[in-house]
């Protein structure tokens, strides 16, 4: 079953934003700004309209992040080359190495395999409450080194299946399957992706985004492995609220669970032997792995200013263990005498992703080397309460959830977390933690099917009533946040 695309904004809004991106751009433009340099000016014109389309979704968003750094150039913010560095920054083929990664997991089944070979245990298929954990595990696993919206969309279609094994169980017993549970199984599908996503730096792309502007513009490495130290406690604490609050839909459901083992055992016995593609991946993958993992136990033997640490990690960054393992998998064998995979199948990765990230990139680093990003900092100093300690990092997370419950987490991560720093610098305070902050915040958007489009997928299922998802939403809102600023505060310290 295929899901409905319902994470695209109505034809209204973007309408607006057709009209309101240029009236709002030559209003910024005529406007005098005493304060601003005359290319911070123009770039402040450039970004107000950037922002509209991004939010009203008017155009597709990396074509609207490639106009918005095509127009820097026209509008002589800076030279063609200072514009499109970004583009060719190391964390642009992270992006691309673990992309091809994924894509050949999603190729050779290995998610499918994993997703099946768990629920299928004989402790997880006899209980609905277990196979709703053990579900939303998988799914979380998964989500955290695959995009999360293509783990919602495999993860979706499982769930369907799960369901409709439920329901014929229930059938045979005289009853129907209970509405609730059916929509605890298709939010926690949605949920846990996002939630997942933040155990590693490639689980989402804000995540990246959040990364590169702190490495860029603070000069603040903050490696693979330190992201899991932070990321992985936030996602299991998440989890389990998100399963605790979920849970309750599981009661009255039995008379489904022998008949629902029984089909999960058969769907798994069914994908057979390991093929020598999911064999050739699960090698790319696993020293992909040990390469983004490595140089942080290092860091952690012998420190970060350690001979040892810096020749690992300037050898092999995150980017280039990327390419290593995508790179793999042009040479490894695959099936029926090919390779793991081929060109064909390896352009098939979300390019859009590389290029909102390099086009949202670059407008952020253009805002501090104009000038932009300093003013508007200093401009919001009035308006947070306490600007130099966890008052900063509790506004930076909350207003990242807030902006991603309209727009994608993607366009979040790119818009606040560059402002989130401007703050700190303008206050005198640390940087690292709100822009941590921030970054994490911009995949809280639990709310709405239009806040990411995992949230789309499943609400297009038609088991989920609207006022469920924002009820659920809200609660998980609220956690995220807390967890989020309780551990940044936490571990931060003890791992810099």
């Amino acid at each position: 079953m295929d899901a409905p695309a319902l994470d695209q904004p109505g034809p209204l809004l973007s309408r607006l934003g057709f009209v309101a991106a240029p009236v709002l751009f030559l209003a910024i433009l005529a406007l005098p700004f005493p304060s601003l340099s005359p290319e911070a000016h123009r770039l402040a014109a450039i970004m107000s309209a950037v922002v509209v389309l991004w939010i009203s979704e008017a155009l597709p968003m990396p074509v609207t992040a490639l106009i918005g750094a095509a127009a820097c150039v026209v509008m002589r913010v800076a030279p063609a080359k200072e514009v499109f560095a970004p583009f060719a920054d190391p964390l642009m083929f992270l992006f691309i190495g673990s992309f091809i990664l994924a894509r050949a997991i999603m190729l050779h089944g290995l998610d499918r395999r994993l997703a099946f070979g768990v629920l299928s245990l004989e402790w997880v298929g006899s209980s609905p409450t277990r196979i709703l954990f053990a579900f939303g595990a998988v799914t979380a696993f998964i989500s955290a080194w695959i995009s999360n919206t293509a783990t919602t969309a495999m993860m979706f279609a499982i769930g369907l299946a799960i369901l409709r094994f439920m329901s014929d169980g229930e059938k045979a017993a005289g009853r129907t399957l209970s509405p609730a549970y059916m929509t605890a199984l298709m939010l926690m599908t949605s949920f846990a992706a996002s939630i997942g996503g933040l155990a590693t730096p490639i689980g989402t792309p804000p995540n990246v985004i959040g990364l590169g502007f702190l490495r860029q513009l603070v000069g603040v490495e903050f490696p693979f492995f330190k992201w899991m130290m932070l990321g992985v406690p936030v996602v299991l604490i998440l989890f389990v609220v998100l399963f605790m609050t979920l849970r309750g839909a599981a009661r009255n459901v039995s008379a489904a669970s022998k008949a629902t083992e029984r089909a999960l055992d058969t769907v798994s016995d069914a994908r057979g032997r390991w093929t020598t593609g999911e064999i050739s991946t699960v090698i790319a993958f696993g020293i992909t792995v040990a390469l983004w993992i490595v140089p942080g136990i290092i860091a952690l033997v012998y420190g970060d200013a350690s001979a040892q640490y810096k020749a690992v990690s300037s050898r092999v960054p995150e980017g280039v263990a990327a390419l290593v393992g995508g790179s793999l998998l042009f040479v490894l064998p695959g099936n029926q005498g090919g390779r793991a995979i081929g060109w064909d199948e390896a352009v098939k990765i979300d390019w859009g992703i590389v290029l909102l990230y390099g086009g949202g990139f670059a407008l952020g680093v253009l805002s501090f080397q104009t000038g932009l990003a300093e003013t508007m900092g200093r401009g919001l100093i009035g308006i947070i309460p306490d600007n130099t300690g966890i008052g900063l990092l509790i506004a930076s997370t909350l207003m990242a959830a807030m902006l991603s419950e309209v727009t994608s987490n993607t366009a979040s991560a790119n818009m606040v977390v560059p402002v989130v720093i401007s703050i700190a610098r303008a206050a005198g305070a640390d940087p690292l933690e709100p822009a941590l902050g921030a970054t994490m915040g911009a995949s809280m958007g639990f709310m709405l099917p239009v806040s990411t489009p995992c949230n789309a997928i499943v609400y297009g299922s038609g088991y989920i009533p609207l006022y469920r998802m924002i009820r659920y939403g809200i609660v998980l809102d609220i956690a995220g946040v807390v967890v989020i600023v309780a551990l940044i505060r936490i571990i931060v310290p003890l791992i810099r």
